[in-house]
């Protein structure tokens, strides 16, 4: 997809949004209006025109947003950077069947672009590890996940 913009996910692209990914999502700030920057992990692409993700209710990526809604969300795969813009709403304040107080928040997808640098390409993409109890974190991610599939 390099040096191309599209105005939806690609056949590539939506299903590595299907399964839990590290995504950097940038925001306004609403204090300083300047840019905001944010790691999450429970993200999914409903469709190539929409993606889901979750944060604490209490997050500041909440509050930006419900002061200015453009979004960037910043996705490493299929051998390439992408910055997917767009418009996001709040669309439940504290997700049901969930025990966190966590917001889910929509984005309507507007642009999606290769920001990869000249002639390279990514050949690790980034991996994490829950740090708290696995058995507890492979629940939870569950619950969310089933959550922001409604």
């Amino acid at each position: 997809m390099a040096n191309r913009v599209e105005n939806e996910l690609t056949e590539e692209l939506l299903p590595l949004l299907q399964e839990e990914r590290y995504v950097t999502v940038a925001t306004v700030d609403h204090e300083t209006g300047g840019p905001n920057v944010n790691a999450i992990s429970w993200v999914y692409a409903m469709d190539s025109k929409r993606i889901r993700f979750a944060v604490d209710n209490r997050s500041r990526i909440v509050e930006n947003l419900r002061k200015q809604p453009r979004i960037t969300l910043t996705m490493i795969g299929g051998g390439s950077t992408y910055s997917i813009t767009g418009t996001s709403e709040v669309i439940q304040e504290s997700m049901d069947d969930v025990p966190l107080k966590l917001a889910l928040i929509e984005v309507a997808i507007e642009e999606v672009r290769d920001v990869m640098f000249y002639g390279s390409r990514i050949t690790a993409e980034p991996k994490f590890e829950k740090t708290y109890d696995k058995e507890a974190a492979d629940k939870l991610d569950k619950q969310v996940a089933d959550a922001m599939k409604k």
